[in-house]
């Protein structure tokens, strides 16, 4: 059976639509759309059309991605075009989540938007996980200490960025700076931009603008893939604390004046 006979069933399960009921939304036989599902016919391009503009998915990922295993079909648009990938289950039907491989993370900001290359991904399993997409993404450097080179970040992706809150850490991605880890600061409202801070103080703090923004993620979790030495605990959990304090004075100081 094709991919698109097995997407066109599965989409028409996951909306709990019988043939009957997508081929009256549709305008077309339920005949039709049960040749089309058992793989007896091969629908023409006036029906993706139709299939895609109902599901509101690209016709390219119908017809060349299996889509059996996502659990979700609202898929998530961004502007006219960018489509995310649904959260896919294994076979325990437990969530499966895309990671970023350091080596390629640069890629990243030329195939995000590409199917085939997010297919390509590996995928871990994650059962704790709130509801959400989710991506792992990689650490570099010591901006936001604790998290030590070579970890990993797991996010949930943000659709509406009005739902980014002041203090909390995320992965953004940017046009100009690719994918940072840090610590936002929302001032959409103000001058819409978002204001990015490291948890080092040693880097300086800088403003993006929220439209140069691609994609922005929150921190759900974190994965170390290095043990730490006693000393080095100390001194990120003194660190962390000054962090912390410096960032209740600031409010404070603001809420003051």
């Amino acid at each position: 059976m094709s991919v698109i006979a097995n997407n066109i069933r599965h989409l028409r399960l996951l909306k709990g639509l019988t043939q009957e009921t997508l081929s009256e939304d549709l305008g077309v036989t339920r005949a039709r759309i049960g040749s089309y599902e058992e793989g007896r016919s091969y629908p023409n391009i006036d029906f993706l059309i139709l299939i895609s503009d109902y599901f509101k998915l690209p016709i390219d990922i119908l017809v060349r991605n299996d889509l059996s295993k996502s659990k979700d079909a609202s898929f998530i648009e961004i502007g006219n075009q960018r489509v995310l990938f649904p959260i896919t289950v294994d076979s325990d039907h437990d969530d499966l989540i895309e990671i970023i491989p350091v080596k390629a993370s640069a890629g990243y900001l030329l195939g995000y938007d590409d199917p085939e290359y997010i297919e390509q991904l590996q995928r871990i399993k994650l059962p704790f996980l709130p509801t959400g997409k989710h991506r792992a993404f990689p650490i570099k450097g010591d901006s936001m200490l604790p998290m030590k080179p070579g970890g990993f970040v797991v996010a949930r992706f943000i659709e509406d960025r009005r739902d980014i809150r002041s203090g909390r850490t995320y992965v953004v991605m940017t046009k100009e700076e690719g994918l940072v880890y840090k610590r936002v600061y929302n001032q959409i409202e103000e001058n819409n931009t978002l204001l990015l801070v490291s948890d080092n103080s040693i880097y300086e703090p800088y403003e993006v603008s929220i439209d140069d923004v691609l994609e922005i993620w929150e921190f759900t979790c974190s994965i170390n893939t290095q043990e730490y030495e006693p000393e080095e605990l100390k001194i990120s959990s003194i660190i962390t604390m000054f962090n912390q304090l410096g960032v209740e004075l600031k409010a404070l100081e603001k809420h003051l004046s």
